[in-house]
């Protein structure tokens, strides 16, 4: 939507993304260069962009792009040397290494001639409808119902974790099993938890819900049933157990 307002309204567009451990930045739409849709044509599917909590960013990532963005309006605004304008830059924060991608017009591209509805076309708002109904088929547990039946001295049930390691590592509660949604995904993570389960009562729990309802959804389909934890390890700390960091 961004870029295509700047082509309407003949703005450039200085861009800049963020990864992990990796940047780019370039100048989109600027003296009769490429735009943002040259590079990429079509959005990606709703489920393959990971969240915050999945994927993240080193810290003084967003500093280290956001400085090269400020560096190339400040230029434009002055007129004054090259521009990245048909150039990506990559920067990689491991190797602290930079390199350059070179970038043209697409003269296949259709033509941007309004604004459109985005969330259709990056189809937004069918994977929120999905994820809604999937939701509300999952059955839930309160973190204070979750304490109590810990209290009771209850051993038949399972609570797996399925947050990344590095998560793990922050906060957890105790007695939970780490299987990362991540290997549920990719299907070791199935029968990791089929074994554990065993006949027992699973229960599922990440930092907020979401991606343990994506969990136990998956795990549904492979005929495993399971209880979502409301409000994951957040509502843990903030309603059960305060000494359980936050981040």
């Amino acid at each position: 939507m961004v870029n295509d307002a700047c082509v309407l309204l003949n703005k450039p567009n200085v861009y800049g993304s963020i990864f992990r451990f990796e940047g780019q930045a370039t100048v989109f739409n600027y003296e009769g260069g490429p735009n943002y849709r040259d590079l990429y044509p079509e959005p990606p599917p709703p489920g393959l962009v990971p969240s915050c909590a999945e994927g993240g960013v080193l810290g003084i990532l967003p500093g280290i792009i956001g400085v090269i963005q400020a560096t190339e309006t400040i230029k434009i605004i002055l007129g004054k040397g090259t521009t990245l304008s048909g150039r990506l830059l990559l920067f990689n924060a491991l190797e602290m290494k930079f390199r350059e991608l070179k970038l043209r017009p697409n003269p296949e591209r259709p033509v941007i001639d309004k604004l459109i509805d985005y969330e259709e076309f990056c189809g937004i708002r069918q994977a929120k409808a999905q994820e809604a109904a999937q939701m509300a088929e999952i059955p839930e547990m309160t973190v204070q119902e979750l304490k109590a039946l810990m209290d009771s001295g209850a051993q038949d049930y399972v609570l797996v974790d399925v947050r990344n390691p590095n998560e793990y590592e922050i906060a957890k509660i105790p007695g939970s099993v780490l299987v990362p949604l991540s290997e549920i995904e990719n299907g070791p993570g199935v029968e990791k938890i089929r074994s554990l389960v065993n006949g027992h009562r699973l229960l599922v729990h990440c930092k907020m819900g979401w991606r343990s309802a994506k969990a136990l959804g998956i795990l549904k389909q492979a005929g495993i049933e399971g209880v979502n934890i409301k409000g994951g390890i957040n509502a843990w700390s903030r309603e059960v157990d305060p000494n359980v960091p936050t981040y």
